[in-house]
């Protein structure tokens, strides 16, 4: 006995029998967000050897400090936020889609499609079908990975990654080849779309941001409060228990991955309308990736993912700011994987408890 003591380690880590309840959970991960800032103000001061806080209010001030960086934010935060709210019921069912950049590009084509092929049509008609071509191409780039994972068992994770890269290349040969506007001058680009193609501005935004919020509703109300949201829960948790309750498995993996993949498309009719208001294969500066993590570390929450899109994308209009400073553009980069880190962080201690080996009682 005594020698097995003498083994025992002192701390021991084992899993929760029960979750946490949803406020303390949300402390930790509190916690873990302002531990995060405390070590980014230290490789702050140890790398660059400049005032956390001016650095700080540098990010602020570089994303809302005027009317111009607060729009780009903003409109940013809303590229982001559609992605992250799509993949939401993937990640919900644990369907890894790593592909939102992918289903983005295909959500503009699509919406390119309609806007190059009736260009006549009243903006009140074509903006819809735009919306609508949008989602059903970036629903479609998303079953494909599914249906591939259901026959062959493959890892969704990989196949959608790779097919990032395929529609990327895509719409590439679009700029360069049959899509590219013979009046371009220099570097070879997609004409511009007409201006009934071009979503309009409310108070000053393009009128996605009406379109996020009916989103962010919508999907709280779908995931939460309906059977479909139920049934992803269910079959995220356990396939084994989804089929013993008599679910149809391979229908809602479809159902959910359409909708993944849709709303992805969305967004990127959103960038293509409003913003570009053409298509080109730079269009997504990387948006498609950076929402993968929103989501995660949103818990796929919509209402979460707001703010978390919104603090991320001040974070990245503040890259050319902080260069003037004299700190790497890269540094932002840098600050995203500690606020990742101490976040990941977080959830080992909402979902493992650590105990310490108790001292041997004398007598």
């Amino acid at each position: 006995m005594e020698h097995k003591k003498a083994h025992e380690p002192l701390l021991r880590m084992a899993k929760r029998g029960t979750a946490l309840p949803g406020w303390k959970a949300w402390g930790i991960r509190l916690i873990g967000f302002l531990l995060s800032l405390v070590a980014c103000a230290l490789l702050i001061v140890s790398v660059v050897h400049i005032s956390p806080l001016k650095v700080y209010g540098t990010i602020i001030n570089a994303a809302l400090g005027d009317k111009t960086s607060a729009w780009v934010t903003t409109r940013d935060a809303m590229t982001m936020l559609c992605i992250a709210v799509g993949l939401a019921p993937a990640f919900k069912m644990k369907f890894w889609n790593i592909g939102a950049e992918g289903q983005f590009y295909m959500g503009a084509f699509g919406a390119a499609l309609i806007a190059f092929g009736f260009p006549d049509l009243p903006a009140l008609l074509l903006l819809p079908l735009m919306g609508l071509c949008a989602f059903v191409f970036g629903g479609i780039w998303a079953l494909i990975p599914a249906l591939i994972k259901a026959k062959f068992t493959t890892s969704e994770t990989l196949v959608t990654l790779m097919m990032n890269y395929i529609a990327i290349s895509f719409i590439s040969y679009l700029q360069y080849g049959p899509w590219k506007d013979p009046e371009s001058l220099g570097a070879a680009k997609i004409a511009r779309f007409s201006d009934n193609a071009i979503l309009p501005k409310v108070f000053g935004i393009h009128a996605g941001w009406i379109i996020m919020l009916a989103l962010v509703v919508v999907m709280t109300i779908l995931l939460k409060y309906t059977k479909l949201g139920y049934q992803i829960d269910v079959l995220g948790e356990s396939e084994t228990t989804a089929r013993y309750a008599g679910m149809n498995t391979l229908k809602i993996m479809i159902i959910a991955v359409l909708l993944s993949g849709g709303l992805c498309g969305v967004a990127g009719f959103m960038q293509a309308s409003a913003v570009e208001k053409s298509i080109t294969d730079q269009m997504s500066g990387g948006l498609g990736f950076t929402a993968v993590i929103t989501a995660w570390l949103a818990k796929r929450k919509p209402p979460v993912i707001v703010v978390v899109s919104f603090a991320f994308s001040m974070l990245l209009q503040s890259g050319k700011a902080l260069q003037v400073m004299g700190i790497p553009s890269s540094i932002t980069e840098v600050l995203q994987g500690v606020i990742i880190f101490f976040v990941l962080g977080s959830e080992f201690f909402i979902n493992y408890k650590i105990s310490f080996r108790k001292a041997d009682k004398e007598g």
